[in-house]
């Protein structure tokens, strides 16, 4: 971007030394806009590289458009290519361009949105291209996207050429219909529309390839991204601890998609606008039609532009005043949408409990509540948009008729021909359909707002989660062998309340311990500290160096897709043999589901609580981990199935020590130590070590 600022600030002294030589005030006028640009582009550096793709590509066109209009300036253009030599209001537009990207970046909103973009421009990551005639070939996916990005700009400044092109056709045209020159209409018709027409036709076919393109990247990018944030180091579990966050499924897949969507949607058509509002000024501007102020003989400069300008200025302004309040409610609907899809989804997963205890009818109850609120914010919008698309309809049939308006009485006067008024009025529709791009947008406005509010609050509690991890006064240390220690440690729950105090605890005495204790002692929360997602308390867990650490809760966790990858999970479904997981299946008594390993079934409701429990127990024969931890992970089998898996476990895992919760008597026998959690006169429980007879008498 450095060497870009010296070259533009180069381009714009030439600029001012020319236009002053010549006394051209355009020149001149481009020569100060790059001076501006000059010290933009040396700024740039510090935007987010979002904004700093759009200052690239105005900073090099303002070089080449620049230089252009220079040596028409000079006289130096090559007339005999037939190309007329460029206008010194095209580099000074591109240059002002840059300069509201500048000015813009300072904007609470467009800060936001460019720290959500900029990651996928950046990205290390090396990725498949297929571009005929090339083919497939390797490139980082950063680069490809600016490259796709860039293309883009580049396509719908040349579509805004051809468009204005295409207005001095309509003026010809309609001038040769006027003169009743059959010679200058068919030539206007076939010669300039069809070739034009076509040459628009196929570059709007290349763009929307290359926008496809370009968002179905990004938003996988996204999506991906965000995943393995939240999945990181227990991110997702945090912030359900939490409850800061509603729906983070939701923010994962639909306001991701939202936000792509509507970045490049607002991004491109607003730099389409601008460069159609500046395109067609000109014309506007340039048009010889005489208006004094009342009362003087003060002529107005550009009167039909200032005309467009204030009208379309003016319901800008009536439209935000109208529109305002749609951005908290389509936040709030978006909310309340996600509540209701996630309690379906609730409804789903305990479908078989719901029908066990009859409880159809009060989940038709809450299910009403929900969509009720649905319905109750809905409102709230219609009316909203009622009033909004009064307005926006209103004025959008007021600017059919208003340039026509202006423009009859220089018409019928002779001051202007028919083909200029057409003309006019063309470019009077496109400026103010321009400067009214935020009007006929304000609804997505306000739906993209909320998506970005959602998305910026859960990347805001995915850093505090990992932050709170980072300070969190409770350490996991790797130590010595066969050890797993806890010392000088306090747990409590998220409201800060101590459950569990513990002195110093070491389970690495015995190959397996069975801690026991009454419910709401804080087994399960310690057995949570010991596997590092639990992060309120403080104090050392060490654990076993290079240890490899299982932990079976009571319910287990089935994923969608094969028995087979719900035996092998955490690991890929072809991490194990197909001898190796059916023989775990017969020692865990599942060997009449050996032959369904390749079905793809709801397997979570397909299977019982027992068979899911010996599932889990299948996992941990398949992984051998050196420490297994059963949260209760038997309780849904009968006593004397119990023992037997626990015998299975102890013959086919020599090497692992085994810590289990449980209540039932039989445990007691099954394993050499006991931990019992001893209450305190504060309310708080300590697991203390127990001699097994003791514990059995």
């Amino acid at each position: 971007m450095r060497p870009l600022s010296f070259a533009v600030a180069a381009l714009a002294v030439i600029a001012l030394v020319v236009g002053q030589q010549i006394g051209n005030a355009g020149t001149i006028g481009m020569g100060v806009i790059g001076l501006l640009l000059a010290f933009v582009t040396f700024r740039a550096p510090s935007l987010a590289f979002f904004l700093r793709i759009f200052c690239a590509v105005f900073g090099i066109e303002y070089v080449l458009f620049g230089g252009a209009a220079l040596l028409g300036q000079t006289g130096l253009w090559p007339t005999d290519t037939g190309i007329p030599a460029f206008p010194t209001s095209l580099p000074t537009t591109v240059g002002v361009f840059s300069i509201l990207v500048y000015a813009i970046s300072f904007v609470p909103v467009i800060a936001k949105i460019a720290r959500l973009a900029s990651p996928y421009f950046e990205s290390q990551q090396t990725t498949t291209a297929n571009l005929w005639p090339i083919g497939p070939f390797q490139i980082r996916l950063g680069t490809l996207a600016v490259a796709l990005f860039v293309f883009l700009i580049v396509l719908n400044q040349v579509q805004v050429g051809i468009t204005l092109r295409l207005s001095f056709f309509n003026r010809d045209m309609y001038d040769a219909l006027q003169n009743k020159d059959a010679a200058a209409f068919w030539y206007q018709l076939f010669w300039v529309f069809c070739i034009w027409a076509g040459i628009w036709v196929v570059s709007n076919l290349i763009e929307m390839f290359a926008n496809y393109t370009l968002l179905i990247r990004w938003r996988r990018f996204m999506a991906e991204e965000y995943n393995a944030r939240w999945l990181g180091r227990g991110t997702h579990y945090r912030i359900a601890l939490a409850g800061t966050v509603d729906n983070p499924d939701q923010r994962i897949a639909e306001d991701t998609r939202s936000f792509v969507n509507s970045t490049y949607g607002f991004a491109l058509p607003l730099l389409t606008q601008i460069s159609t509002l500046v395109s067609f000024s000109i014309i506007l501007w340039n048009i010889n039609v005489a208006f004094n102020l009342p009362g003087t003989n003060i002529a107005i400069p550009g009167y039909i532009f200032w005309v467009a300008f204030l009208y379309a200025a003016a319901a800008t302004w009536l439209t935000h005043l109208i529109g305002r309040p749609l951005i908290g409610l389509e936040f709030e609907q978006e909310r309340r949408e996600a509540n209701f899809r996630f309690s379906l989804a609730r409804l789903r997963e305990y479908s078989e409990q719901i029908a066990l205890m009859s409880g159809e009818r009060t989940e038709r109850v809450h299910l009403s509540q929900r969509f009720g609120e649905i319905v109750e914010n809905f409102y709230r919008l219609v009316w909203r948009r009622l009033k909004l698309t009064t307005f926006t309809l209103s004025y959008n049939q007021v600017s059919v008729v208003l340039p026509y308006m202006i423009l009859a009485p220089y018409y019928f006067a002779g001051t202007i021909t028919l083909g200029v008024m057409m003309q006019v009025a063309g470019a009077f529709d496109r400026v103010q359909t321009a400067l009214s791009f935020i009007i006929n947008s304000y609804s997505s406005i306000a739906s993209y707002l909320a998506s970005i509010a959602r998305l910026t609050s859960f990347e805001h509690e995915i850093e505090k989660a990992r932050d709170d991890a980072a300070d969190a006064t409770m350490r996991r240390e790797r130590i010595g062998e066969s050890e797993i220690s806890l010392s000088e440690t306090v747990l409590e729950l998220p409201n800060g309340q101590p459950i569990v105090r513990i002195g110093e605890l070491d389970l690495g005495k015995a190959r397996s311990t069975l801690v026991v204790g009454p419910s709401g002692s804080g087994k399960s929360t310690m057995f949570r500290a010991i596997a590092g997602i639990w992060p309120f308390g403080s104090g050392k867990v060490g654990i076993q160096a290079d240890a490899e650490i299982m932990l079976l809760p009571q319910r287990p966790y089935l994923p969608q897709g094969s028995l087979r990858a719900a035996l092998a999970y955490p690991a890929e479904a072809e991490a194990y043999g197909e001898a190796e997981i059916r023989e775990a299946m017969e020692k865990v008594r599942l060997g009449h589901l050996a032959d369904r390993l390749d079905e793809v079934d709801l397997w979570g409701q397909r299977l019982s609580g027992g068979e899911q429990q010996r599932l889990a127990v299948a996992r941990a024969l398949l992984a051998k981990p050196d420490w297994l931890f059963l949260d209760e992970a038997t309780a849904s089998l009968d006593e004397k199935l119990e023992v037997e898996i626990y015998d299975a476990i102890s013959r086919e895992l020599p090497d692992t020590r085994i810590v289990s919760i449980g209540h039932r008597s039989a445990l007691r026998g099954m394993h050499e130590a006991i931990v019992t959690m001893e209450p305190n006169d504060d309310g708080t429980f300590t697991p203390r070590e127990t001699s097994k007879a003791a514990a059995e008498a």
